[in-house]
This record gives structure tokens, C-alpha cells and sequence, in this order.
């Protein structure tokens, strides 16, 4: 009964930790939006995701908190003077020391003069399973400003931005 118990927990855990990142900022450990200001009105922002997080809703989130960083300081338009988007791709092996061939495992072996015989397995033999995740982190320095947005395809209007991105945004459950 134990077992099955912290079994159910571990599936719980997990359960929550497999969504993409929310509209949140980052904070300790956890992935979201950050923000220095550089100036009064330019400021250096990022959002990270999580492997389950995609590219475009990364960047999407970035130019979502531009705009609501633009409107909590009072101002009408942003500027991206610099943007980046920054990908981190892992990958990861399971399942390594089985043999398709029930109780028959090939090691090799070897002497080192320092460390003595050594082994390892044979990746031929060996049963693995690989997993590649892909990270991204969107980062821009931006420019606000106040009146009408200027004629710049770099520049945005923070209200429309939030108005036509809104429906994209996803935030924390309970927040």
C-alpha cells in the first residue's frame, strides 16, 4: 500500500512539472520573465521557457511583458533596440546496460597502470533510449517611449500589443 502511495505522489509531482512555462515572473529556480532598467525609460527584459515551452510563445511572452512593462511606467510605445533568442538543446540516454539478448550482457575491459581494470558496455549491444530537449531564452533591450509610435518597424504600440496578444497568455493556475 505504501508503494502505491508514493507512487501516486510521484505521478502528481510529475504531473505538474510537465506543462509548458506560464506567464510568470522567474523567480529562484523557476522559468518566466525578468527585468532591469537601465535607464529611466530603456530596459533589458528576457523570458525563459522550459523544454515544453516553444519558441514562438516565448517570444510572444516577451513582447507581451515589453508591453505591460511600457504601460506600468506611463508610457505609450516600446522600441527593441536589441533581441535575441537563445536555444539550449540537450539530449539525454535511458535505459543504458540492457541486452536485446535476455542474460547475456558484453563488457569490455581494460587496464589503466593508474586506476587498474576498467570496463564499460558495449553500445552495440546495449539497449539505450535518447531524449532531446530544446530550451529557449528570448531577450531584448527596449526603448519606451511616450505620444505616437514613431514610423519604425521596431517600434510598438504597447496597448495594441497587449490587446491582440492577450488571448495567447497564459498564466499560472491560482494566479
Amino acid at each position: 500500500m505504501r508503494r502505491i502511495l508514493i507512487t501516486v505522489a510521484s505521478l502528481a509531482v510529475l504531473g505538474g512539472c510537465a506543462s509548458p512555462t506560464p506567464y510568470q515572473a522567474a523567480e529562484g529556480s523557476r522559468r518566466g520573465f525578468t527585468e532591469t532598467r537601465i535607464e529611466t525609460n530603456r530596459y533589458r527584459i528576457s523570458f525563459a521557457g522550459n523544454s515544453l515551452t516553444d519558441r514562438e510563445t516565448v517570444e510572444t511572452y516577451l513582447l507581451y511583458r515589453a508591453s505591460e512593462l511600457t504601460i506600468e511606467n506611463g508610457f505609450d510605445y516600446f522600441t527593441v533596440v536589441d533581441r535575441a533568442t537563445d536555444e539550449d538543446t540537450r539530449v539525454t540516454a535511458t535505459g543504458i546496460g540492457r541486452s536485446p539478448y535476455s542474460g547475456f550482457n558484453v563488457h569490455y575491459a581494460y587496464f589503466h597502470p593508474r586506476w587498474g581494470w576498467r570496463g564499460w558496455r558495449d553500445p552495440f549491444w546495449d539497449e539505450a533510449s535518447y531524449r532531446e530537449s530544446t530550451r529557449y531564452e528570448a531577450s531584448a533591450e527596449i526603448y519606451l517611449g511616450r505620444g505616437t509610435k514613431p514610423d519604425d518597424p521596431s517600434a510598438f504600440d504597447a496597448r495594441d500589443v497587449m490587446s491582440n496578444l492577450g488571448a495567447q497568455i497564459v498564466r499560472p493556475e491560482g494566479g
